[in-house]
């Protein structure tokens, strides 16, 4: 069974694979499909999320807001909810090392006024793992238990 490390270590894996997640304002705004970004090789944060001025992210921001997001990775493998601190985090360095086609295809540019760019310092989350498996259906036919098997499957880990 994978311990802690290695469940937080395919969480990154798959991060970075399926950059899609669920982000919203704890309280404020609902969850809604983002891509986060990874700024380097290191499996930690912070996440970045390119989006419009006129997004209700943005307009829902007060200074540093509370934020969190779900994500699921494509195989189903892989599943966790992180929460943090999201903050509008303009640097001009940061927006030139993770430009790409796929967001410029959204912008007039890198010096597009609509263009911003958002922060997210995750603290914690809380990562599973696929339980479902031959294995726990096959142990279920001889009667076992597979839920034993997957409490080993689920890691709350921190992401600071």
């Amino acid at each position: 069974m994978p311990n802690e490390v290695e469940i937080e270590r395919k969480f990154w894996k798959a991060l970075r694979s399926d950059m899609t997640v669920m982000l919203g304002l704890d309280g404020k705004e609902a969850p809604r499909p983002m891509t986060a970004q990874i700024d380097g090789d290191e499996d930690r944060g912070p996440l970045w999320f390119f989006t419009s001025t006129d997004s209700s992210l943005v307009m829902g921001l007060n200074g540093t807001s509370p934020a969190t997001f779900s994500y699921m990775s494509k195989g189903h493998d892989v599943f966790a909810t992180a929460h943090g601190a999201l903050t509008l985090d303009n640097d001009p360095a940061v927006i030139e090392r993770l430009w790409n086609p796929f967001v410029a295809a959204w912008y007039d540019g890198k010096d597009d006024p609509k263009l911003a760019l958002l922060r997210m310092d995750a603290s914690h989350a809380e990562i599973w793992l696929d339980g479902s498996s031959i294995l726990a259906g096959i142990k279920m036919i001889f009667g076992q238990d597979p839920k034993r098997d997957y409490k080993d499957m689920v890691a709350k880990v921190p992401l600071t």
